[in-house]
């Protein structure tokens, strides 16, 4: 097994991160499923991935904390012999309008969003091997300018500037950096505070007419992952549906 590929997935425990540890695990990746808070819910992302017959361990990390992250990395390279894709879903959603929003909270907010990225995306940098990917969760919203998701807004489109920016910083090493913007998607990050009506009306907003699920995101990221993905650099891949 010392071929096979290891993918680093924070916020691997629920909603989107949790579909993409346990797609690209069923793709054939050894991962590392890295969450904050709850070590019950990344033990059971990892079960499932063993009981399927797939290689899957925990580790604990707040992405914005460079020693825990680093620790993070040590233990894929420690457990399966490296790193080659690195996912970012880790994030904080805060809504409120720019004029009410309490800066300590956009302060929490961009700790994860920015910091957070922004030090997985150097340990990626310094870790994943030549041939492997690192994908960034950014969010549509970033385009769409939607009322009361300003600080959101902001602080996912410092995390596509900062992925731009990478992959052009790692010509010559075979590594493709790209992010991924889902539109609304059904987790329990999205449903938070959202009544009936606000949910139906953002279900209608693509074409496609319905929320995306966490699985919809995860194949995206796993085609990204994939060699067949490969060709795909420096994007900002937008899968929403169709919402402009």
């Amino acid at each position: 097994m010392s071929d096979q590929r290891v993918a680093v997935v924070s916020g691997g425990s629920r909603g989107i991160g949790r579909a993409i540890a346990t797609t690209l695990a069923a793709r054939g990746f050894a991962v590392v499923v890295g969450y904050q808070g709850s070590a019950s819910a990344a033990a059971e992302v990892v079960d499932a991935v063993t009981s399927a017959g797939g290689r899957a361990i925990a580790a604990q990390a707040d992405v914005a904390d460079e020693d825990a992250v680093a620790a993070m990395f040590d233990a894929a390279e420690k457990e399966f012999g490296g790193v080659d894709v690195v996912v970012n879903s880790a994030g904080r959603l805060s809504l409120s309008p720019i004029a009410d929003l309490d800066l300590a909270e956009l302060d929490a907010l961009h700790r994860t969003n920015i910091r957070g990225t922004f030090v997985m995306a150097r340990e990626a940098a310094r870790r994943v091997r030549g041939g492997g990917t690192i994908i960034t969760l950014s969010t549509s919203i970033v385009g769409l300018q939607l009322p009361t998701y300003g600080a959101y807004a902001a602080s996912k489109g410092a995390v596509e500037a900062m992925t731009l920016v990478l992959a052009r910083e790692l010509r010559g090493r075979d590594i493709t950096v790209n992010a991924v913007a889902p539109g609304p998607t059904a987790t329990e990050l999205f449903f938070e505070g959202k009544d009936e009506a606000t949910i139906e009306r953002m279900a209608k907003q693509p074409p496609l007419e319905r929320l995306g699920t966490p699985e919809d995101i995860a194949e995206v990221v796993a085609f990204l992952a994939s060699p067949a993905g490969h060709w795909v650099n420096g994007q900002v891949v937008r899968a929403n549906g169709g919402i402009v």
